[in-house]
């Protein structure tokens, strides 16, 4: 009697024989980009989209609370507008995995475990955000890994494994 012809699985890259799943390493449970483009179509401009409506949010809470500050804010401004920043991404993607810009763009961060980021994932999402605004060179390279990676994944994206989706 002849042997059972392989059977084919599917995982969350491309389909795979039985016979070969035993030599792979685990894939990953984010989509996969070739075999479900769609949840990374148009990531790149959707979260430069995000941005700008995150950085007018945290002009507005910033202004908001300067006046709280009986208006000596507007001498550490830079400081305060950093502090209120921080607090907006990390609090926003601990919550629900996504800023306010980034939920009205319809896009949210998964963990390498296809996850909603926890709270540590997403303070460090935060400070790698913050380190590469601060050093160019890290943030040029972060536009650049957005604009050309398979994932669209920012440089600190590709360090916690993290990575963008379309809802």
């Amino acid at each position: 009697a002849s042997a059972p012809p392989p059977r084919t699985v599917r995982f969350a890259g491309p389909s795979i024989t039985t016979e070969t799943k035993m030599y792979m390493t685990q894939t990953s449970p984010l989509p996969d980009p070739v075999d479900q483009p769609e949840f990374y179509q148009t990531i790149p401009t959707k979260r430069l989209l995000a941005w700008v409506v995150d950085v007018v949010l945290i002009g507005i809470l910033t202004a908001i609370v300067i006046p709280f500050t009986l208006f000596i804010g507007l001498l550490i401004l830079p400081f305060l507008y950093a502090t209120i920043s921080f607090i907006y991404r990390w609090v926003s993607l601990a919550r629900s995995s996504a800023t306010p810009g980034m939920r009205l763009m319809a896009i949210h961060f998964r963990d390498n475990r296809g996850a909603p980021l926890d709270s540590g994932t997403a303070l460090f999402h935060t400070l790698g955000y913050f380190v590469s605004v601060a050093v160019f060179p890290l943030q040029l390279i972060s536009i650049i890994t957005i604009l050309l990676s398979e994932r669209h994944q920012s440089l600190t994206d590709m360090v916690l494994g993290t990575t963008a989706l379309n809802r």
